[in-house]
């Protein structure tokens, strides 16, 4: 070979070594949640090397992290015929197959791998505790058991000692994570020891934000998840949940101008190969800056080449636009041809929310059809409720509100009743409140007595309590005569300063009204005169008063005058 042909092949493997992409690659790719990319690279670094079985698991990740179900699961069965009886890949069919409802399965599958990697491969258990944190029908605590066995040296030869890495702590500490409760501090633990390993991991941050918001300490989670921004400008998953934070709808928290302003930074460090993601992004932008016509126009664009999984989003995303336009008829159309489309069973959360809310809107001027709507609002909804995973007070009160907006007055004191049962609920006066008030509205009266009982018991100092429990009585005794009403009038009227009679003059009316005829009906005048007198000094035309009034003088003519009544009914 001569000089210049040795030096063409000299600059021509140079040019291959540059072109050449590593699993290592491809894994940062992963890390800021760049798919498009790391699939790429990752079908490059099989090329290069394919016997390297990560280089095919990590490429099925990829492929999840596009919403690629089956593509994942073909990266993984070609890798295993590459790499026969890989443990990696192995655990890979396994979350596959908890992705598929086949929990029994996939437990076969992550019990073969542990074994044939004797528990101390690092890529192979993570794998493992990433399926059962991340997928739906996992088992958490096998994660957490499968990341401890995987860290725990102790009794093992100097040369079977595992050597810990960053990512390892950040799986124990998502396993913590997700068993919650207690657990939230050995996750922050976990992360600041992969924190330890490398001080500038933004990922480890970020998951100490979501364990602070899971705990309801939403300053410390912004917090953390602006600190991880702070230390990797790149890190994309930080600004995706800061996006995520202020788009929830939940009190002190829902900001559309807050989650435009991070999502359009998410934007910016995405993936730029991505096209479907990037542009279902700037649809939801539009959305959130309220130019919803652009937001639909954009959905609608896209729709035709989106795979299912983004059909669905941008379904959801243009519908939604068409509601906050104030085009609820345009929304339904929308929807009802994607239930139509993927039928009832296989909807989702979003899908059943946004479904109640658009039917809650519908107005009709049949009175029947109306009623329908409101009715499939209210069925919508309780299956939104049904399956929501977020069970904390603020979500129950948020259904409860819901069904109150529809006047579905059962279903509010259910859901608010819900919200009561949750710890840690600081608005469990109020809950209980609304509990038994709704009861009441919805005439369920001997459910609204025992909770108003119950609410007067824990919060004496709450007037108004006092009341509404006479209220519940009043209405399983509307003739006052077995006394279900009396002593929480009595005690309300006892607990009403003269200073404050005027304001509480329709609740004074509705309580003296009830004990003037209770003791009427057993025909104790001393003791009725008093809460007539009072009656009559707020309302001097009141009604039942005065019929009283007559029945007594009649009573009190001579013989062949009218006879005295039995009750009567008071007003309300």
């Amino acid at each position: 070979m001569n000089r210049r042909n040795s030096l063409f092949v000299a600059m021509l493997c140079i040019a291959n070594g540059a072109m050449a992409q590593s699993v290592e690659d491809g894994l940062k790719d992963l890390y800021y949640g760049k798919y498009q990319t790391a699939k790429q690279n990752l079908e490059k670094a099989i090329a290069a090397k394919p016997t390297d079985d990560r280089g095919y698991y990590y490429l099925g990740i990829a492929e999840l992290g596009l919403e690629n179900k089956d593509a994942a699961a073909a990266a993984f069965t070609k890798g295993l015929t590459a790499v026969p009886n890989s443990p990696l890949l192995t655990a890979g069919l396994g979350r596959i197959d908890l992705l598929n409802g086949k929990a029994a399965e996939a437990k076969q599958k992550f019990e073969s791998a542990t074994t044939a990697s004797e528990g101390r491969n690092g890529d192979v258990a993570r794998a493992i505790a990433d399926a059962n944190t991340e997928v739906k029908g996992g088992d958490r605590g096998y994660a957490l058991s499968t990341m401890e066995k995987l860290l725990n040296n102790e009794g093992r030869k100097k040369k079977q000692m595992y050597t810990a890495t960053a990512a390892d702590y950040i799986e124990l500490g998502d396993a913590y994570r997700y068993l919650g409760g207690e657990n939230g501090g050995k996750a922050i633990s976990s992360y600041d020891k992969a924190l330890e390993l490398d001080a500038n991991s933004a990922e480890a941050v970020t998951k100490q934000g979501m364990v602070n918001y899971n705990a309801r300490l939403k300053e410390q989670a912004i917090g953390d998840w602006t600190k991880a921004t702070s230390m990797d400008a790149n890190y994309g998953p930080a600004y995706f949940e800061l996006y995520q934070f202020y788009i929830t709808l939940k009190k002190e928290q829902y900001s559309p101008a807050h989650a435009a302003k991070y999502l359009q930074k998410y934007i910016e460090v995405s993936d730029p190969s991505d096209k479907l993601k990037n542009e279902y992004n700037m649809a939801a932008l539009s959305f959130l800056q309220k130019n919803y016509d652009e937001a639909i126009a954009k959905a609608k664009a896209i729709m035709p080449t989106a795979n299912e999984v983004y059909k669905a989003k941008l379904t959801l995303l243009a519908a939604d636009a068409h509601l906050w336009k104030g085009d609820s008829l345009s929304a339904k159309a929308l929807m009802d041809e994607r239930v139509k489309t993927v039928g009832e069973n296989k909807l989702e959360l979003k899908d059943f929310k946004l479904l109640s809310a658009i039917y809650g809107k519908l107005k009709h001027a049949d009175s029947a059809t109306q009623a329908g709507y409101l009715q499939t609002a209210a069925t919508y909804l309780e299956k939104f409720a049904d399956i929501d995973t977020s069970k904390d007070a603020e979500s129950f009160r948020n259904v409860a509100e819901a069904f109150k907006e529809m006047r579905n007055w059962g279903k509010a004191a259910k859901w608010y009743g819900k919200a009561l049962e949750t710890k840690d609920n600081p608005s469990a006066v109020t809950d209980q409140f609304y509990k038994a008030y709704y009861e009441y509205y919805a005439q369920d009266y001997a459910a609204s007595q025992t909770t108003w009982t119950d609410f007067t018991t824990k919060y004496p100092e709450q007037v108004t309590g006092f009341y509404w429990k006479g209220m519940a009585g009043f209405a399983q005794d509307q003739q006052a005569k077995d006394g279900k009403a009396k002593e929480a009038f009595e005690k309300y009227i006892s607990l009403v300063k003269p200073e404050d009679e005027a304001k509480n003059k329709r609740f004074l009316l509705n309580a003296y009204t009830y004990l003037m005829l209770y003791y009427y009906n057993l025909d104790d005048k001393a003791n009725m005169q008093p809460y007539m007198d009072k009656l009559v000094a707020i309302d001097p035309n009141n009604d039942a008063a005065r019929q009283v009034k007559e029945f007594i003088e009649a009573s009190n003519k001579p013989a062949g005058g009218a006879a005295k009544t039995a009750g009567t009914k008071g007003s309300k």
